[in-house]
């Protein structure tokens, strides 16, 4: 998001084409065409093909591989920018300046909206649909997500869905990913968000756009130069909390000032400039509580310079540095690590994973786990409001047991181990739907024994998993 917001144009730049459009609400929308004042006539288009950009401007060599992607090499394309506002200086239409340059490009026109509602002005998705190319202006990213409910999310759509592209700088980045961070109710620093991940600055909207080969992403801009792997790291952990992502993973994508991806039709990334990361988290978060610090082992980070690659069609499994987050404390060197060659499957620390049998609502009907490779992570849900999920496993003299259940939104569960007779050796009952629970215990007497792990139901229930990371 830049740090300097556009203000309403008050008048059109001398050489070009100006007008302005009676909008529904108070305010007007600019419009400046240059180039050809007729629009391309063609009937298919070789895309989709988008560009995303740590900071605001076009990235000419990447918004060259988007314009020739999308013409097939040949004729050319009109693009349409969006903007929330004006610049305070220099050119109003910055953007078309850059893209009128290229070749291959008929018209670029600059479309500055001002209020919610100029998403519906009949001239501006006039222009975003005859156009196949359609750039976010860096500005302010809570403005676009305000065009979410108008005519022009659609119109948009169609751009990419007839063969066009998209892309945007800053704000604009953000705005492109499935789940976005709007900052409608202002911006956070990685400390705070590390420290609370449901800071009250951490706003996100979601059915925006999901693009294809893109889905369950989050995009961040400026990425290096403003430290935001932190907070970027609390976006993914809240995506999979909160169920905004499927699958039970999110990736973020970062990307820094001056960088620009561009994503081909069949999802392959290319990165031009500095630096861009995408951080994959794969598993509930240990802790992700509102007012509590964040826990969150092995993020999954691969890092791109200039001309590497990453598929989003083909999401990579190995590649990737490990960073963890330990009561709001990240680790060290978050932006640079050795890349694992050979990797532990998804779902974190490389053991078992193990979704629970009913019945399993005593200890004479527990799940044996004992089996398996730990660190091991159980699933499962509360499916009724009584519900009492048990699972056995064998604890040696002198060996520490932890788990760490991160608890879904829709109920109130709490975390018991209970030794062979059935007694509580030590339990965790945070309160509220959605609190995560976690115990340690180690054994100090002579021998091994069975232990059982008990997930029970305090209040509601449902279908959605709660996820227990046990380690011993």
């Amino acid at each position: 998001m830049s740090p300097f917001p556009r203000l309403a144009a008050a008048a059109a730049v001398a050489i070009l084409a100006s007008t302005l459009i009676a909008a529904p609400a108070e305010a007007a929308v600019t419009r400046v065409r240059q180039g050809s004042s007729t629009d391309v006539s063609r009937t298919g288009w070789s895309g989709p093909a988008y560009t995303f950009n740590g900071s605001g401007a076009v990235v000419t060599a990447t918004m060259t591989k988007a314009v020739d992607a999308i013409r097939g090499g040949s004729g050319s394309i009109d693009v349409a920018v969006l903007a929330g506002s004006a610049p305070t200086s220099g050119s109003k239409t910055p953007e078309c300046d850059t893209i009128m340059a290229i070749t291959g490009v008929n018209s670029c026109t600059t479309l500055t909206l001002t209020a919610a509602n100029d998403g519906n002005n009949s001239q501006v998705n006039t222009d975003v649909r005859n156009a196949e190319f359609v750039y976010f202006a860096g500005g302010d990213q809570c403005r676009y997500a305000n065009w979410k409910g108008t005519s022009l999310r659609a119109s948009v759509q169609s751009v990419v869905a007839k063969g066009g592209g998209v892309g945007g700088g800053s704000a604009g980045h953000h705005i492109n990913s499935s789940v976005v961070y709007d900052a409608c109710s202002g911006s956070v620093l990685s400390s705070e968000a590390l420290a609370d991940p449901y800071d009250r600055y951490i706003s996100f909207t979601t059915g925006m756009f999901t693009w294809p080969n893109y889905a369950n992403t989050i995009n961040d801009s400026h990425f290096v130069a403003r430290d935001r792997m932190g907070r970027l790291m609390a976006f993914v952990a809240r995506s999979i909390k909160d169920g905004l992502t499927s699958g039970g993973a999110a990736w973020g994508v970062g990307v820094e000032e001056g960088a620009s991806l561009f994503v081909d039709a069949a999802g392959k990334a290319t990165l031009t400039g500095p630096s861009a990361y995408v951080v994959l988290g794969d598993h509930q978060p240990e802790r992700a509580v509102s007012g509590q610090p964040l826990s969150f082992s092995n993020f999954k980070i691969w890092k791109l310079t200039s001309g590497q690659t990453y598929d989003f069609a083909n999401r990579p499994t190995c590649g990737y540095y490990l960073r963890s987050v330990t009561n709001g404390v990240a680790d060290a060197n978050l932006y640079s690590g050795t890349p694992l060659t050979s990797c532990p499957p998804p779902g974190g620390g490389g053991g078992s994973t193990y979704t629970e049998v009913e019945p399993n609502d005593s200890r004479g009907t527990a799940n044996s786990i004992v089996s398996l490779t730990y660190p091991a992570t159980v699933t499962g849900a509360m499916g009724s409001s009584s519900d009492r999920d048990y699972f056995a496993l064998t604890l040696d003299s002198g060996r520490t047991i932890t788990v760490n259940c991160a608890v879904p939104s829709a109920y109130d569960a709490d975390l018991y181990l209970l030794n062979s007779s059935g007694s509580t050796l030590v339990r965790s009952v945070n309160d509220g739907a959605g609190a995560d629970e976690s115990l340690t215990y180690t054994r100090t007497a002579s021998g091994s024994a069975t232990v059982y792990v008990e997930v029970e139901a305090y209040s509601g229930s449902g279908s959605a998993t709660y996820s227990c990371t046990v380690a011993k």
